[in-house]
Parts: structure tokens; sequence; C-alpha cells
């Protein structure tokens, strides 16, 4: 799965670009806090392949082998968010405005929320790559503005005209290099935060009482953070909170997220939210295609296993729930239920891809829910 090895191959030049930014002073007097959750802590589970899987046959289970729907198994477990991502026009027709509002009815009907996670690319945006749409090459910048605006109010309102509203809308996705590539690129920051305003306005006109999220990869690189978020406030991006992803095999130790949502708690007076982590309860394979975490000690001292997954949920929340001034609002398991189905993997260009993931979801290779989960609904 390309994804997380463009990732992780590009976290030497996320890291380069925070170290090399000029730090700034601290910003929170100027900020304002954003609006507090009325839920309490977020207890969340990305399930964007969810319809895909379920549309290639994928059956899901209690934890006492009844059949179930997967989104109501989360709900009956203490989830009370779900993350659903956008892509403008897939090769396969998945993660589209059909596909999210049919998981936030679903969600709505739990009595679960919604985050919805645009990714202005019709594939995988992540830090190694954001590629524009196909419909969007050939626009000039005001017409991409406009493009990002309409694309954001188009599913909004989708959603709404449907009876659900979301609670929380990303602009993007793991934007530590900018967006919609090269005109939103890093290296363009005036157009980046216009195209990040352009997605923000989308939301306010739509709903007005969601917040937005900025998000980026690698949560305990407070360099690339401030970095980032500075330039965001500079360019009077008016987004509301702050989205990390924190994967703790590839991201460091512990100490060093706590650290940066510490810091970006007290520099920016923004609610924080861990929008994306994992760790995988076995090492073993589903579906016949390589898995992306095949470490046996991903960690050292924590092996991959059922056990150790539910001990890396609750220690990734302590480190969440500690930042100062209850800012820390919650944490998403990402892909929680991408079990490994033949037909429904990773690339939406190529059919006889697979799943490199399915051994960090929350159900087992039998579809069961794994004590993961009900750890993730008790947080």
């Amino acid at each position: 799965m390309k994804r997380r090895t463009a990732l992780t191959a590009a976290g030497a030049g996320a890291l380069a670009l925070g170290a090399a930014a000029a730090a700034t002073p601290a910003l929170a007097e100027s900020l304002g806090g954003g609006r507090p959750s009325k839920k309490g802590f977020v207890r969340g589970a990305d399930i964007s392949g969810l319809i895909k899987n379920e549309d290639f046959g994928a059956v899901y289970r209690r934890a006492d082998g009844r059949r179930g729907d997967a989104v109501e198994i989360l709900a009956e477990n203490g989830v009370n968010c779900i993350r659903a991502k956008v892509w403008v026009d897939p090769a396969d027709g998945y993660n589209t405005k059909t596909q999210v509002v049919e998981l936030g009815k679903r969600a709505k009907r739990a009595g679960m929320d919604l985050l919805v996670d645009f990714h202005y690319s019709d594939t995988w945006a992540d830090p190694g790559k954001q590629y524009k749409p196909a419909a969007w090459e050939g626009l000039g910048f005001a017409d991409l503005k406009t493009a990002v605006y309409e694309h954001t109010a188009d599913v909004l309102g989708a959603l709404k005209a449907a009876g659900v509203k979301p609670g929380l809308v990303q602009i993007g996705n793991e934007t530590n290099g900018g967006l919609i590539w090269p005109d939103g690129r890093w290296d363009q920051l005036e157009q980046m935060a216009e195209l990040l305003t352009a997605g923000c306005d989308a939301v306010a006109d739509v709903l007005p009482k969601a917040q937005t999220i900025l998000h980026l990869a690698e949560g305990g690189n407070s360099g690339a953070f401030q970095w980032f978020f500075d330039n965001a406030v500079a360019n009077g991006v008016p987004f509301h909170a702050i989205g990390a992803s924190f994967y703790p095999y590839w991201h460091g130790e512990l100490s060093g997220l706590a650290a940066n949502l510490d810091d970006l708690a007290t520099r920016y007076g923004k609610p924080l939210y861990l929008v994306e982590t994992a760790y995988p309860f076995t090492t073993e394979d589903s579906d016949g295609f390589a898995n992306i975490m095949t470490d046996p000690e991903p960690v050292p001292g924590y092996p991959s296993s059922p056990e150790n997954q539910s001990y890396w949920i609750e220690a990734i929340a302590d480190v969440v729930k500690a930042v100062p001034g209850g800012l820390g609002k919650g944490l998403f398991w990402w892909e929680a239920t991408w079990t490994g189905v033949a037909g429904a993997g990773w690339d939406p260009a190529d059919p006889a891809s697979g799943n490199g993931w399915e051994n960090q979801a929350l159900f087992d290779f039998d579809g069961k829910a794994l004590p993961g989960l009900q750890t993730l609904g008790s947080l």
C-alpha cells in the first residue's frame, strides 16, 4: 500500500521543513479558542473503506461471534464518531459524496457524529503526494479556489439535505507539504492558505456550527507543526481545530507526541484531535497482499497482539486527555473496519490491489470485534 510507504519516505522532508522554518512568537493571545465539544471525549473510528469492503463481501461480528452491521457494532461498543474521507473523482467510484452520505446517515441512526475528511484529490493525499484532481487540471488559481469551495459545499450540502450535520470537517489530509500541488504546495504559502480558506469558508456557509480541522502527519514533530500553523495563522486561515496523525512505530516516542500537543495547546489555544492512529494485533496476513507493518515488535517491548493494540489505544488517549486546558478532545483509530476482502484493495485504479492494513483493524480475520474496539469505546 503505497500511501504509507510514501508517508514514511516523506518524513525526512517534513522534518527538514519544520527545522528550516524560522520560529515565530506564540500566537495564542491573538487566536481565541475554538468551539468546545459538547459531547465529551471523542472516541472515533475512521471507516472510510467500509462500504467498499461490504460490497465485496465483508462480514462483521460482535465479540461473541454474532453477525451485525459494523456501524452498529462500533456504536454498541461506545464509539461516538466516525471519520470518512472524500475523494473528488476516484477511479473505483468509492469514497465519494455518495458513500460519505450513506455512512453519515448510518452514523446518525446509530447515535454517532461524523468527521468528514476532504483530501481534495482523486486518490490518497498525504505528505508525499497531494495530486490535483483530474477535473481541476488546467484551472487558473481563482477557478481552483472556486472548485475547492464548491466541492466542499456540495458534499456538505448533500449531507445536510440527508439530515446529517457533521460536527467536524477536515480541510485537507496530512498537509505537511501543502495541498493540491503545485498550486498549494509548501513553497506557495499564500496560495496554500487561500485554498485552505476556501474550504473553511464553505464549511462556515453550509454548516456554521461545525468545527474545521487542519491536519498534519508526524504528531511528534513540533517544528513541522509550528511552521505550518504559524503560517496558517499569519495568512488568515479561519480554522477551529488542529488534527494530527501519530503511529507509534513511525512517529517516535509518546513523550514527543505529548510535548508537541502541549505546545500546540499553549501556542494556539485550539482544540486538538488525534485523527489517525493504529497498532497491529498480529503480524499475520489474511489476503495474500503484504502488510505494511510486519515487525513482530513494532515498538520495543510491545509485540503485535490484541493486548498491545488495546494498550496503545489507552496510552495514546492518556496523552491526548492530558493536554493543558482540556484541549485534547479525542482520537480516531484509522480504518478500523478495513478487513482483508478480495477486490476491496487500496488502489482505486487497480482492482487487483490488496489490503496492507487488515492486521491493524479492530476486527480480526474472521470479522470479529477485537478487544481494542471495546477499549476505544470506553475511553
